[in-house]
């Protein structure tokens, strides 16, 4: 009897069961989860606010140009699961889905849930999942035997799939333990660092506007020194006490690859629907409105209250100075700082609030084809683990369902060669 134990019980981590038994059909077999917390799949809970983007709506090629992170070494993965092999298995377990804007997949219900019970559901029928904690891989003479728990059992095994996510939101169980077990295996874990997180500017008036929350407004993010932006798209976002997070924020860190090394800045526009022509009109017609108002006073109807006395404090213009007084150079400057609302970024947040990790077990270890270690026969990755990441829209989750389908796949498939 083939015996495969699967170290998380996250996304990947239960689609790697549930293909991993669906190989099996009528030979023998005991598939085990360990699962660190009472239910399973406690981040994908959290997903999308709680409505989870399950996957994107795209073709092979546009999954690896949204990873841009190792995308080519997922070719294998993606084809053999794509996002539409994605949305046939949700829907055949009785989850409607739905296409949003970019693409973006949810469940009619929008409500997380009811995902995490599909991937869940047919794990608990077909396989067994424990509550508990691995420490330890065995692997004498470099094939995998067992696997051994924090309270001392031991877990007889042919071959073992690694699920354990990354280092962001610990409290659902990504403490960083694979890392911790692959190397003890002798696996190469690249440098780990946040990706889709919050962006922290010094500014000195983020946290007088902390929680002021932006709406259809485009951000730019920028490498300093370069004109081109990494990365430019209109939607929301959010000030905070230390910077700037919310959707807009979360998908733009994610091209901030070498916060170590680069220095890099962004710049809202305020008002993206109004070109600097329009703009000027739009100011010329409220100042008229607002003749004998101090300039402080006469912006009201243009931008967020909290808002204000940074943008004047940026145009440089007296925030005394009557309306009727202000010259065409100075409007320009008003202009200038509502249009390219500029920030420099000092740093991510800690990788603890990450929605995922860059960086894991070096894809030059893991075999494409079959997502098995080079190094240690019967042991496989799947997931946030593996040194990939992308953007945000659904595509990490098809990383996670692709590597898992696959590497269940392989590991029910696997023959020990000696």
């Amino acid at each position: 009897m083939k015996k495969i134990v699967i170290i998380g019980g996250g996304a990947a981590g239960l689609m790697a069961a549930s293909s991993a038994a669906f190989c099996f059909k009528d030979e023998a077999y005991q598939i085990t989860v360990v699962e660190k917390n009472s239910r399973p799949a406690r981040k994908v809970m959290i997903t999308g606010k709680g409505r989870c983007n399950v996957t994107n709506n795209c073709d092979v090629n546009s999954l690896i140009t949204n990873t841009p992170k190792n995308g080519k070494f997922l070719y294998s993965a993606f084809n053999n699961f794509t996002s539409a092999d994605t949305m046939t298995y949700f829907e055949s377990m009785g989850v409607p889905l739905k296409t949003e804007r970019g693409n973006r997949v949810f469940p009619v219900s929008d409500k997380s849930v009811d995902i995490v019970d599909a991937l869940v559901r047919p794990v608990q029928k077909n396989c067994n999942i424990i509550e508990g904690e691995a420490s330890a891989i065995i692997a004498p003479n470099g094939f995998i035997t067992a696997v051994k728990l924090t309270d001392g059992r031991i877990l007889d095994a042919d071959s073992v799939i690694v699920a354990t996510g990354g280092m962001s939101y610990p409290t659902t169980g990504s403490t960083g333990d694979g890392y911790k077990m692959a190397k003890a295996l002798g696996h190469t874990v690249t440098n780990l660092t946040p990706s889709l997180i919050g962006l922290e500017c010094h500014e000195g008036f983020c946290t007088r506007i902390a929680g002021l929350s932006l709406k259809n407004v485009t951000l730019s993010a920028f490498e300093d020194g370069k004109k081109k932006p990494l990365y430019k798209e209109m939607g929301e976002m959010l000030f905070t006490h230390t910077g700037i997070s919310g959707p807009l924020t979360l998908s733009a860190s994610a091209h901030l690859r070498y916060m170590d090394k680069k220095k890099y800045f962004v710049e809202i526009d305020l008002k993206p629907a109004l070109d600097e022509a329009q703009l000027d009109k739009r100011l010329l017609r409220d100042f008229e409105e607002s003749l004998n108002r101090d300039f402080a006073n006469s912006l009201d109807k243009l931008l967020p209250k909290s808002i204000i006395p940074v943008i004047i404090n940026m145009s440089g213009i007296n925030p005394h100075t009557k309306v009727n007084q202000i010259s065409r150079e100075e409007r320009q400057s008003l202009i200038n700082a509502i249009k390219h609302f500029r920030l420099n970024v000092t740093g991510f947040r800690p990788i603890e609030e990450a929605i995922i990790t860059s960086g894991g077990i070096s894809v030059k270890e893991i075999d494409p084809a079959t997502m098995m270690s080079k190094l240690i026969g019967g042991l496989f990755f799947a997931g946030e683990i593996i040194d990939v990441d992308a953007y945000t829209g659904g595509f990490n989750l098809q990383i996670a369902f692709s590597t898992g389908f696959l590497a269940g796949e392989s590991a029910a498939k696997y023959e020990r060669n000696n």
